[in-house]
């Protein structure tokens, strides 16, 4: 049995990209990218974030995918109202490029659905005009 369609729409995923500067060296095509995650439950279930699926894409079309079970390690559970917050980076050989992907959560019945995440933009400082 599936889950009522609109609870994707009730789990909120804001993605905040942010260079990193001093992590990063341009000249050997290494540009790190921090991403801050912030999972906010607005239905009325408790889900579980079960698995992860990134796509990031560089300015040269080169692709990475990262799967997995959870996130940093947790599989976690937000009630109602919950927040979960978590960071994580990504490099890149292009000074710019593009992370999007789907976490699948799970309810305390068992159903699973997906949350897409769109596209967000990686950008070094002043590589976009």
């Amino acid at each position: 049995m599936a889950a009522d369609a609109s609870l994707e729409n009730q789990i909120k995923v804001v993605v905040t990209p942010e260079f990193q500067k001093d992590d990063s060296k341009p000249e050997n095509k290494r540009f790190v990218f921090a991403y801050f995650i912030k999972i906010t439950n607005h239905s009325e279930e408790t889900v579980q974030l079960m698995e992860r699926s990134w796509i990031v894409t560089d300015a040269e079309q080169q692709i990475q995918r990262v799967q997995g079970k959870g996130v940093v390690g947790q599989q976690p559970q937000l009630a109602p109202g919950e927040t979960f917050t978590y960071d994580s980076a990504v490099m890149l050989e292009t000074p710019f490029g593009t992370l999007e992907g789907a976490y699948t959560f799970q309810t305390a019945t068992e159903d699973r659905f997906d949350v897409s995440i769109p596209a967000i933009t990686l950008a070094k400082p002043n590589s976009l005009h």
